[in-house]
């Protein structure tokens, strides 16, 4: 508990590594448990393989939804895709009111069953967050910010590289992070299509009664979803810090501009 106090983040990520490589070590206490259970640990697969695969999936759909969710935000704050704002976001927000399980039901048939399905899924599901805090955070972009980098000589696109996005970056990194943590819970899904992750164990052992197969993955998902958060939440401790710094030094860029 101590370390828990100290440092959260270390203390998690201990316990989570704990259940990830050391779940046999639980078999007495889950058959004490449940002595109705002949195989009271989930044994098909190793947790260490699914803790793995599902970080995969999450990985690779994170990924594909902030290139597209950026893009899109970084698309509809420029003078030419303004018009296309409504357009993205009511699209993006229809996306997200998809419940994963139909997504994954009406892919399935039609791209086969495995990974891909579950990518497509959670890729959709993990963009609007991730587009709402990009249009914020390129917004709350102050103006004296700009107005210096354009008395320095700067064209549009070198002040978007330079200065909108890396203010944006916190705000964006927020969205970044709700998308994961959702993609996390809900990477579970993909084991309904045949794709391997933590929560393959949930999946068998709602099939199969096996309370102890539910409680093994959605604790290790729990856990994985909390490390992960506040890996986020230093992360943006930093970028906080950091984003401050910087917006003082552009006021200080806008003031000599102005005493020129």
């Amino acid at each position: 508990m101590s370390v828990l106090a100290r440092d959260p983040l270390v203390g998690f990520a201990a316990l989570l590594a704990f259940f990830v490589f050391g779940m046999n070590e639980l078999r007495p206490l889950f058959a004490a448990a449940f002595p109705e259970l002949d195989r009271p640990v989930f044994a098909q697969d190793t947790f260490v393989a699914l803790t793995l695969a599902h970080l995969q999936l999450v990985a690779l759909s994170s990924a594909a939804a902030i290139v597209i969710g950026v893009g899109a935000g970084i698309f509809v704050t420029r003078p030419s895709g303004r018009e296309f704002r409504p357009l993205v976001e009511r699209t993006v927000a229809i996306a997200q009111t998809f419940p994963p399980v139909a997504v994954l039901a009406v892919a399935a048939p039609l791209l086969g069953f495995g990974v891909l399905p579950a990518l497509i899924a959670l890729a959709l599901y993990g963009l609007l967050p991730i587009l709402q805090n990009t249009v914020a955070g390129i917004e709350s972009v102050p103006n004296s910010a700009r107005e210096a980098a354009e008395g320095l000589g700067m064209g549009a696109a070198r002040i978007l590289r330079r200065i909108e996005v890396p203010l944006a970056m916190p705000v964006i990194v927020a969205g970044i992070r709700t998308s994961a943590i959702i993609n996390i819970g809900t990477a579970a899904l993909a084991s309904t299509v045949g794709a391997k992750s933590l929560g393959t164990p949930i999946i068998v052992g709602l099939s199969g009664f096996n309370t102890a197969y539910i409680i093994q993955g959605a604790v290790v998902v729990g856990l994985l979803a909390i490390v992960v958060d506040l890996a986020f939440e230093r992360l943006l401790r930093h970028l906080d810090r950091w984003r401050a710094g910087t917006m003082g030094d552009a006021r200080a860029g806008t003031e000599q501009i102005q005493n020129a």
